[in-house]
């Protein structure tokens, strides 16, 4: 499902928006939130979103960086703290009213209807607004041009880049202001990673703010405007894609060889 117009190399983050000039999108302050009584994932954590920005969430395996995205959506229960959109609380509330309030979720798995074409997994994203559906499925055939001419084509059938480019778009379908993605490149090869980062630019690019959690730590701050480090549930750094690749803390605590080769 390749499109021959697609750039085949990671795109860099241009310089950071400023966020002096920017307005707070999401803001989640001092967050302790767990899966089980007594039990906390995350704690005291903390991480803002401006208007238009990528923000990367990276760390060690187990740090709560998927439990943060799933705090945002209200899938974890929040026990102390706050998240706010634009000002309002959306601290624990239902993942169809965060939708509606424009805030979309693309998880790691299981996240396409296999026996669904691409059309009507497309058409199921905007289920809350159903009269919204040929002009959002405009905006998004115009984001990712190869889905135009294989909408019929059932997405079982599809590999996992191209299942994650349906996932992604679904979440558009919406017209979010935030979007949540849980690992984009994940289990994919080298190359068809490329090509998940470069769908994260293309979406931020069309101006959705964009908070993606990543394993691939070197390849997220390379895109990034700003990211966060979490460590132990609690965000342990914090700083520009730059800055954080550059960071000798950084580099040896979590990016290891490959941050060393990148700031070389």
């Amino acid at each position: 499902m390749s499109d021959p117009s697609t750039p085949t190399t990671t795109p860099e983050a241009a310089s950071p928006p400023d966020p002096e000039t920017r307005d707070l999108v999401v803001d989640v302050k001092n967050v302790t939130a767990g899966y089980l009584p007594g039990i906390d994932i995350l704690t005291d954590t903390n991480l803002q979103a401006y208007d238009g920005e990528l923000i990367g969430i990276i760390g060690p395996n187990g740090a709560g960086k998927s439990t943060l995205l799933k705090a945002i959506f209200g899938l974890v229960t929040v026990r102390d703290g706050s998240i706010t959109l634009r000002g309002d609380d959306i601290t624990n509330l239902k993942a169809n009213e965060l939708v509606a309030k424009g805030v979309g979720l693309v998880p790691q798995t299981e996240n396409v209807f296999p026996t669904l074409t691409i059309r009507e997994n497309l058409e199921m994203g905007a289920f809350q607004k159903p009269s919204t559906v040929k002009e959002n499925l405009d905006f998004v055939v115009d984001i990712f041009p190869a889905l135009g001419d294989r909408m019929n084509q059932v997405a079982g059938s599809l590999s996992g880049g191209e299942r994650q480019m349906v996932a992604m778009s679904r979440a558009l379908m919406m017209r979010p202001e935030v979007l949540l993605l849980d690992e984009p490149s994940a289990g994919l090869s080298p190359v068809r990673q490329d090509d998940a980062f470069i769908r994260v630019s293309s979406i931020n690019q069309a101006g959705v703010t964009t908070i993606m959690v990543e394993q691939n730590a070197r390849r997220c701050l390379q895109i990034c405007d700003r990211a966060y480090v979490l460590d132990q549930g609690h965000d342990a750094h914090t700083g520009t894609g730059r800055e954080l690749l550059n960071d000798e803390k950084v580099i040896g605590l979590y990016l290891g060889t490959l941050g060393q080769e990148e700031s070389a």
